[in-house]
Parts: structure tokens; C-alpha cells; sequence
């Protein structure tokens, strides 16, 4: 036998498989750590009669809003495209992988006390990774829906309210479109979820916070957490709610407080005993000016008697200055703009009133929040 003949035998013994695996090793090795799937096989039970459980099905949807994020009608094909069992589901589970059941899960997650499994998880994670909540940081945003959503209307579903999708305060500059109200809470060691939940389109962000600290002090296991939260914090009620209870906050004092109109009135002829609590390069530009903060404790208290601190930013105060010399620029274009069509010809801008509100129009349209 020629090398060439035992070198073809020995060839032919092996076969090559390809087989995806994504992230999904690393995302199976937290799963199992953190305990997700016991934690929802405990709050979601199934009976003997589902092919595939609740928790194995909801399983699929978690690994696939981390990998793939297709709609719930692919799963079936997503799971097809990976390696065996990466998501969760044996080969017999994966032939009862409908779009049918992935909803009945979801429907049976609605009914579950779904505060008390996030909690579950949260403390885990804390627990198995040594996550410290002495500071947690809160926000919310509106996500905004194309469509009516005439059924959404906040009803009852099996006992349990919905949100409802409806109109209101839109973040995204979008009042024409519905909208629901999403809050979310991060730890300040790390930026981990602690606490999640959707509220009603129209609901105000002022009347969130007394709810969402409560859901913080149950996962906290204490009261005396640092709760940091935007200015829709700052109103009596909800600082003295959680002053009641034994917590601690820190918020942004919004510009239409009194106690704003008269720092900055006092500011323009006083110069305040600043100290410096922060010094370091710039976080963006090697060469550029350093991030410098200072802070200044004012001598009287709020209305409400908590203490109030104004602080200067050396990187904010040159991101605002541009940015109004920016609108500046817009503004003057647009003002030029309407100058030359008012000595055209062709105006149709013939009442002073007509002028009047175009120049405000001009003058009063809002600022870009980003910089």
C-alpha cells in the first residue's frame, strides 16, 4: 500500500461538523450560576401535559432577546440555527417549539408574581457575584408604538391589570404616537438591573419613585440604600416619604424651584466659596481641558429643609457654552431665512400677526437635551 492510499484511509475516519455557538456557553454559564431557570420553574409551574415547560420555554426567549432578538414566529428557526441543547431544549423539545407555546409561557408570566421573581434573581446575583446596594440609581423613558392599540387600555387580564398603552409626555419628542412608561434602577457598583417595571403611558415620572424605592428596599433588605433619581424626585412628597422611612436620596433641583431663581440672582453679584471635589484628565481627549468639578453648600435649606448643594462643571459649562452658540447660529439662519422671504415676491406672510408667530415659533423651538 502507497503513502498516498494510507493517507486517504486515514482521512476518511473523521468527520467535520460545524456547529454555532455564539455566546451562548458564556450566557449558559450565568444562567445556571445565577439559578434562572430554577427560579422560574418555581414561580411559572407546569403540568405533565406540556411537552415543553413554561420555565425551558421562557428559557428560549431570554437566550434569544441576548443573541438574536427575533420575533416570537422564528424561535422554532432560531434554535435550529445553534448547536444542540445551547438554548435549553433538547431535540425532542425543540419539535414542540411553536409560536403557540412560547405564548401560552408568556401569558402564564403575566399571572406570576413577577416582582417577587426579579427580587429572587436580583439577590442572587448579589449573593453569587458580591453585589453591593448602597447606591442605586433610577430613570425612565417612554417607548413609543406605532398603532391605535385600541384593546390596550389598562384593563383587567385574569385579575391582573395591564398597562395601558395611550398617550402622553413623550421623551422621544413624538406626542403623536402612544406610549408606555418604562423605569428602570441601577446599581451603582457595576450598572446591574436591580428593579424593572412598565407603567401607564400618561403616568407621571414624579409619581413613580415612592413605588420603585419600596421595591428597592425589599431587594436591598434596608432602608438607608443611597437612592440618586432626576429632578421629578425633588417634590415634598416623595422626599418625605422616603426621609419617613429611614432613606437617603440625592436629586436635581429642577429650574422652576424658587430656590433656583435666587441662587441665580444671588450669583451675579456674589462669588461663591467654592471647593473642589473633583480633578481629573478628560474622559474623552488626551490633550483636552481636565473634568473638574466644584460644589458649593448654600447657607439656608430648601422650603422642605434639606440641605442643597450647587455644583460647577469645567466640561459642562464649555458643552452648554457651544451648544448655545450653536441655537444662536440656527436661530440667526432661520431668521435670515424669513427676512428674505418676507422681500420676496411671493410671501404669504401678509398680517403682522402671521410674522409675529413664525419669529416665535423660531425663537421659542426646543433645545436638543443631548450635547
Amino acid at each position: 500500500m502507497s503513502d498516498t492510499q494510507a493517507h486517504f484511509q486515514d482521512e476518511t475516519r473523521f468527520n467535520l461538523q460545524i456547529e454555532r455557538l455564539g455566546p451562548l456557553p458564556l450566557i449558559n454559564h450565568f444562567i445556571e450560576r445565577v439559578g434562572v431557570q430554577q427560579a422560574l420553574a418555581r414561580h411559572i409551574p407546569s403540568d405533565t401535559r406540556c411537552a415543553v415547560t413554561h420555565a425551558t420555554a421562557l428559557g428560549v426567549l431570554l437566550r434569544s432577546i441576548i443573541v438574536e432578538r427575533e420575533p416570537i414566529y422564528r424561535q422554532q428557526e432560531t434554535v435550529h440555527g445553534f448547536a444542540s441543547g445551547m438554548f435549553g431544549v433538547s431535540a425532542e423539545e425543540m419539535a414542540h417549539l411553536s409560536d403557540d407555546r412560547l405564548g401560552r409561557a408568556l401569558d402564564r408570566l403575566f399571572d406570576a408574581d413577577r416582582a417577587a421573581l426579579l427580587t429572587e434573581v436580583v439577590l442572587a446575583v448579589g449573593e453569587r457575584f458580591g453585589v453591593r446596594f448602597d447606591e442605586l440609581h433610577n430613570d425612565s423613558t417612554s417607548i413609543s408604538f406605532c398603532g391605535k392599540y385600541p384593546v390596550a387600555s389598562g384593563r383587567k387580564i385574569r385579575g391582573r391589570r395591564a398597562p395601558a398603552i395611550t398617550f402622553g409626555h413623550s421623551k422621544a419628542h413624538r406626542p403623536d404616537l402612544k406610549q408606555l412608561l418604562f423605569i428602570l434602577t441601577m446599581t451603582a457598583d457595576g450598572n446591574i438591573p436591580v428593579a424593572f417595571r412598565c407603567a401607564d403611558g400618561q403616568t407621571s415620572d414624579s409619581r413613580t419613585h415612592i413605588d420603585t424605592w419600596n421595591a428597592l428596599r425589599a431587594v436591598a433588605g434596608r432602608a438607608d440604600f443611597l437612592y440618586v433619581a432626576d429632578s421629578k424626585l425633588c417634590s415634598r412628597e416623595n422626599m418625605e416619604a422616603i426621609d419617613r422611612a429611614g432613606g437617603r436620596f440625592v436629586t436635581v433641583m429642577p429650574r422652576n424651584r424658587l430656590e433656583d431663581q435666587e441662587f441665580r440672582l444671588w450669583i451675579q453679584t456674589h462669588s461663591p466659596a467654592w471647593e473642589s471635589v473633583w480633578d481629573r484628565p478628560n474622559p474623552r481627549y488626551q490633550d483636552g481641558p481636565r473634568d473638574c468639578w466644584w460644589v458649593y453648600r448654600a447657607p439656608l435649606p430648601s422650603t422642605e429643609a434639606w440641605s442643597v448643594v450647587w455644583v460647577w462643571s469645567t466640561l459642562l459649562t464649555l458643552r452648554q457654552a457651544a451648544r448655545r452658540r450653536r441655537n444662536i447660529a440656527a436661530a440667526s439662519e432661520e431668521l435670515q431665512s424669513l427676512r428674505d422671504r418676507l422681500a420676496g415676491a411671493k410671501t404669504r406672510l401678509r398680517g403682522a400677526a402671521d410674522i409675529d408667530y413664525q419669529v416665535k415659533t423660531i425663537l421659542e423651538k426646543p433645545v436638543p437635551t443631548h450635547v
